[in-house]
Order: C-alpha cells, then structure tokens, then sequence
C-alpha cells in the first residue's frame, strides 16, 4: 500500500474516517477495502485503486505444522520471506524481513548469498504481519510477536523499521505492545545508539556468533568495522539508557564455534557487564540464545550432545542461556533460502 496516498486520501475525509480504515485493516483485518463495512463505497473504490491491500505470496508449511513460510512478491517483481513460527500456549512469532537481500555476505546466511537489492518501504514491512495476522484469524489466534531476523539487517533501514514498529503499534490500529517487537542486529553501533534514544520499550538482539574477533570476522566481514569490543561498549549505553536487557544469538556450527574452549571464551565475553554498568541490582542485562544451526550449504548443525555441553558450561559460568527450537528446516527455514532458489528459476 502507498502510504503516501494513503494519507493524501484522508485528509480530505472527516477525521473519523481514518479510525474507521485503521480498524478494518488491522483489526478486522480486511483484504479488500470492499470489506470495510463503515466506510462509503466511494471511498473504498478510491482505495482500492490507489491503496490495495492484497497481499501476493506463496506458502510453504512444515511437517509438523508448526511452521509456514511466505514468498512474497513486491509490486516490483522482488522476493521477500518471512516466517510464521507457532509455539506451545498459542504464542505465534513472525519473523519479518527488512531489506531484499543483504550487502553483509555472513559466510552462514542464504540472504547474503543474493547481494543487496533494496531496502524496504514501512508499508512492506507492514504487510509481512498482516498476511500472517489474516491467516491466523482464520483459526482464531493473533499474532503475539515480531521479530526483524528475517533478510537483511534492520539497523542499514533503520527509518523504515522504527516507522514499521510505530505503525504496528499504534493503539488505534494493530495495536502490538512495544515489548513484543525484537530487533536483531550484526552490531551496527549507529543503529543500538539511535534506538536506545527512541521511546519505545523494544527487544534488543545482537547476532553475535563467535567469542572473539578472529572466529566472527571469518563468519561475519562487518566484524572489521564493528569488532566485539566496540559493540560491547554501545550495548553498555543502550543499557545504561534504557535498563533492558540484550541478548546475544549464537547459531551453533559443527566444528567451527561450538568447541568447550569456545563456550569458555564466550562465557568471559558475557560475565564481564558484572564489572561495568550493565547490571541491575547486581543481575547482568546480557544473555545468550543459543541457536542450532539451519543448514544452508557448507556449514553442518553442532550435533545436540555438543550444544548441552556449551550450554553446560555456559551456565556453570553464570551466565544466563536460553536455547531456541529449530523452525522450518523441512520448508527452508533459514533467511533468504527461498528467494535464492526462486531467484536462480
């Protein structure tokens, strides 16, 4: 949808009618402005010629259901994932896109594997929940929360990500709390300084991978530009700024990260906010996700006795360490795989 028009189309409308649009797209979650029972036919003919709302994407579900993910064909021929992950209590994450491809070229990730095509409107980021929302209305569940770990890095569209998350959570439209949006990050120090200045009460990640500078700027180029040390010192800030906690995601890979010296290393890395500022009432705001690894060609997952012990070590260390279900691999759940592979069509 063009926000743009949008805007231009309600301005010479009473001011209730704008209320009465942003309840039907977000709330009924129409995907026809014919839908929209409130507004007048003129209106609504207005709209859909200059502000459709259709959604054109194909669905890709896994085995055990647990699982969908969207290709998404833009408006100007591009692909874009994103990513439905239902979890037990109905609590369903969608992970959402923020760029068409990636300029980072992470040795691990399938998006960077395309190169960078654009970044993407508020409005596209928008729809990626929307054409979630529409389905999971079907079964009576709603979306609970959204994550930017899909393709691209958020922080390099950092106007049209916050504009996203404003949209999503305006009270008078989708209505989504703050604290159910995370945004994951290489470490784009610029990016964690602006967002510990936004009043928004959102989740902070950091892809962090590997312990040290040497490992991670093998697996991730942007290391050279942001090393450890320099993303360690802005995540301090943004704590300090905002006393929220930040996780630290760590995809675990056979053989290359997943070492006990490497859980060892990566343990000191996390105790040392015990020193600084980065504790409330003695408690560290840092905390690992311990990620197994989604197959995406040259690398293998850590096998599972391995990461039990990295976790194992972790934990005897102190540190706090969550570990996330692995979503998708049957639908190529990994950023960027689909619209790789339908891109080489």
């Amino acid at each position: 949808m063009d926000l743009i028009q949008f805007q231009k189309l309600f301005k010479k409308e009473p001011g209730y009618r704008l209320g009465q649009a942003k309840k039907a797209l977000f709330q009924d979650l129409i995907q026809n402005w014919q839908t929209a029972k409130a507004l007048p036919l003129i209106l609504k003919e207005e709209l859909n010629k200059k502000c459709p709302i259709e959604v054109s994407a194909k669905t890709f579900v896994s085995k055990d259901r647990n699982t969908i993910k969207a290709l998404m064909t833009l408006k100007d021929g591009l692909k874009i994932e994103t990513v439905l992950m239902r979890h037990k209590n109905k609590r369903n994450t969608i992970c959402v896109s923020s760029q068409v491809g990636c300029s980072l070229n992470c040795s691990f990730c399938a998006t960077g594997k395309m190169g960078f095509k654009r970044n993407l409107e508020a409005w596209e980021i928008v729809e990626q929940v929307l054409f979630f929302a529409r389905y999971l209305k079907k079964i009576k569940e709603r979306v609970t929360n959204i994550v930017f770990m899909g393709m691209g890095e958020p922080f390099l569209n950092y106007q049209n990500v916050i504009g996203a998350i404003k949209i999503l959570n305006d009270k008078e439209g989708f209505n989504l709390g703050a604290r159910h949006f995370s945004v994951s990050t290489v470490g784009i120090v610029e990016g964690i300084e602006k967002l510990a200045r936004e009043e928004l009460q959102i989740n902070l990640a950091i892809s962090l991978h590997a312990p040290d500078d040497k490992l991670r700027s093998k697996l991730m180029p942007i290391n050279k530009k942001y090393p450890i040390r320099k993303i360690l010192n802005a995540v301090d800030d943004y704590i300090a700024k905002t006393r929220r906690r930040v996780m630290f995601e760590y995809i675990m890979i056979r053989n290359l990260n997943d070492s006990e010296e490497n859980a060892k290393t990566l343990a000191r890395l996390m105790k040392k906010p015990c020193t600084r500022a980065s504790t409330v009432q003695g408690r560290p705001l840092y905390f690992v996700n311990l990620i197994s690894y989604n197959p995406t060609g040259i690398f293998k997952p850590s096998l599972s006795l391995r990461i039990k012990k990295f976790k194992e070590i972790l934990e005897k260390e102190g540190v706090t360490v969550t570990q996330r279900y692995r979503f998708g691999q049957d639908v190529e759940g990994a950023c960027g795989q689909l619209a790789a592979k339908d891109g080489r069509k």
